[in-house]
C-alpha cells in the first residue's frame, strides 16, 4: 500500500488519540452515577444497531453484482430502498410517536433482520422486497433511537447538557469505531474466511438480534403524544403545522436535508472523484480512513459541546462553510491539475489532494451529526419528535432518487459543485437561525391544531 494512504491514516489517529487523551476538566461534563449507566446503556445499544447497518453497506452492491444484476438493475434497487424510506418513513415515525419509541426500536431490527434474510435469494422481486423493508428500517434507525434517547433523558430529570455527551459519544463510536471495525470485520468473512458476500449480512441480522434482546430487556416505553384520539392523519397535520409556525424547525429541516443530502451524494460519488482513470484505490483502507475523520469530528464536537461558548448555531456557520469549500476541491483540481490520460496505475497528485479534502468534509460530518442531534432536541416539540424528524428526511430521499436516477447525466465536477453550493446555502440558513435562536420556543402543536383535543382536561 502507498506510503500516502498511511500516512494520512496515521496522522489521523494520532490527532484523535491526542485529543482524547488530552481532555481536561474544561472539556468534560461532569455527571452522576445513574446517568453514566443509562448512556452506557445506550452507547450499546445504538453501536450494536450500527453494526448491523455498516456490516452491509460495503457488501450491497456487490452481492447484487455477484447475482448477475447490471447497473441499471441494481440502480432500481437503490432507489427503491430511498423511495421506501421517503413514502414509508413518515407513517412509521408518527407510529412511533403514537405507538412509542421502544416498539419503534424493536420494529427496526426485525424489520433489518427481514431485509437481511432476503440477500440469500437472487431473485430480483426478493432483494426488492428487501430493499423496501431497509428503507423502513433505515427510517426508524434515524428517528425512532434519538427520540427514545431524548424523552427518556428528560423524563429521568437528567440535566440537559448531559444530552450531549450522550450524542457525542454515539457518533465517535457509532459512526467512526463501530464502522471501522464493521469494515475490518466484513472483509474477513468475505475474504479472509471466503464465507461469500451474504456472510456480512447474516452477522449483521445477529448483531441487531443481540441488540434486541437489550432493548426488550432493560428499556421502557416512551411515547410523543400519548392522546388516544389521534389518527395518523392529524398527527401529519400536528407536525406540518409546527414546522410551518415555527421558523426555528423550519430551517432545521432545512439545514439537515441540504447537508445530509450533499453527504449521501458524496458517499456515491468519492470513489470515480479518486479514481477517474481507473487507478487502483484501497477502497477499505479509505473508507477506514474517513470514517477515522468522522471519529476527529464527533471528539471535537464534544469539547465544543462541553462549553458554554461557542454555541452550537455559532460554530455549525463554520463548520458548513468549511465543507462546502472541501466539495468544492474536484472542480478546482480540474482547473488547477492537469488530468492524468494514463489508465490504471496508482492515485494521482490530484486524488491525494481531493482525499485530503474528503478527509476534512468527513471531520465536518462528525461535528455535524451530534451538534444537529442537540439542535433538533432543543427545537422539535416532544408531541411530534419522530414524525417531524421523518419529514425532515422526504427532501432528502427526493434529492437523493434524482442524484441517482440521473448520476451520468453530469460530470462529477458539476455534482460536487452542486453539493458545494447547498451546503454553502445550508451555512446562510444557519445563520439566519443563530439570529432567531433566542426567540421564545413554539408553544404545543396540539394546542395550535384547532382540530386537535386537549391532553389534559
Amino acid at each position: 500500500m502507498e506510503l500516502f494512504y498511511l500516512m494520512v491514516f496515521g496522522a489521523m489517529a494520532a490527532v484523535v488519540a491526542a485529543l482524547e487523551l488530552s481532555k481536561n476538566s474544561k472539556d468534560r461534563i461532569n455527571t452522576s452515577p445513574a446517568f453514566n449507566a443509562f448512556k452506557n446503556n445506550y452507547l450499546i445499544v445504538y453501536s450494536l444497531m450500527m453494526a448491523g447497518d455498516w456490516l452491509q453497506g460495503p457488501y450491497v452492491y456487490y452481492l447484487y453484482s455477484t447475482y448477475g444484476f447490471g447497473k441499471g438493475d441494481i440502480g432500481q434497487l437503490f432507489i427503491a430502498g430511498f423511495g421506501s424510506s421517503m413514502l414509508f418513513g413518515t407513517i412509521v415515525g408518527s407510529l412511533a410517536d403514537k405507538q412509542g419509541r421502544r416498539r419503534a426500536c424493536v420494529t427496526y431490527c426485525i424489520t433489518y433482520i427481514l431485509s437481511c434474510i432476503t440477500k440469500h435469494s437472487p431473485e430480483y422481486k426478493v432483494l426488492m422486497v428487501g430493499r423496501v423493508l431497509g428503507g423502513i428500517a433505515t427510517s426508524l434507525l434515524f428517528s425512532a433511537f434519538e427520540s427514545w434517547l431524548v424523552a427518556e433523558h428528560n423524563k429521568r430529570g437528567f440535566e440537559q447538557q448531559w444530552l450531549s455527551l450522550t450524542f457525542s459519544k454515539a457518533i465517535f463510536l457509532g459512526n467512526g469505531l463501530v464502522a471501522i471495525l464493521s469494515g475490518l470485520f466484513g472483509n474477513l468473512l468475505v475474504d479472509s474466511l471466503s464465507l461469500g458476500p451474504v456472510a456480512p449480512f447474516d452477522a449483521a441480522a445477529c448483531f441487531l438480534a443481540i441488540g434486541m434482546a437489550i432493548i426488550l430487556s432493560s428499556w421502557t416505553e416512551n411515547f410523543g403524544d400519548p392522546s388516544e384520539n389521534k389518527d395518523l392523519l392529524t398527527q401529519f397535520r400536528g407536525a406540518a403545522i409546527a414546522i410551518a409556525s415555527d421558523e426555528k424547525i423550519a430551517l432545521l429541516g432545512a439545514i439537515q436535508s441540504l447537508f445530509e443530502g450533499s453527504m449521501y451524494t458524496f458517499v456515491f460519488l468519492w470513489t470515480p472523484a479518486l479514481s477517474p482513470n481507473d487507478e487502483e484505490i484501497p477502497h477499505g483502507f479509505i473508507f477506514a480512513t474517513f470514517m477515522l475523520a468522522s471519529m476527529l469530528g464527533s471528539s471535537l464536537a464534544s469539547r465544543l459541546m462541553a462549553r458554554s461558548s461557542p454555541r452550537v448555531e455559532s460554530y455549525m456557520q463554520i463548520v458548513f462553510v468549511i465543507s462546502s469549500a472541501s466539495l468544492l476541491l474536484p472542480l478546482v483540481t480540474n482547473f488547477l491539475v492537469a488530468p492524468s490520460k494514463e489508465k490504471g496505475g496508482s492515485i494521482s497528485f490530484a486524488g491525494c489532494l481531493q482525499l485530503l479534502g474528503f478527509c476534512t468534509f468527513e471531520v465536518c460530518v462528525g461535528i455535524f451529526w451530534p451538534s444537529i442531534m442537540k439542535m433538533r432536541s432543543q427545537y422539535i416539540p416532544e408531541e411530534a419528535r419522530s414524525t417531524i424528524m421523518n419529514f425532515f428526511r422526504i427532501p432528502l430521499n427526493i434529492f437523493v432518487c434524482v442524484v441517482l436516477y440521473n448520476v451520468d447525466a453530469f460530470p462529477i465536477t458539476i455534482m460536487f459543485g452542486m453539493c458545494s453550493i447547498f451546503v454553502f446555502v445550508a451555512s446562510i440558513l444557519q445563520r439566519r437561525l443563530m439570529a432567531i435562536s433566542d426567540k421564545p420556543k413554539m408553544e404545543s402543536w396540539t394546542a395550535m391544531d384547532p382540530e386537535a383535543e386537549p391532553l389534559n382536561d
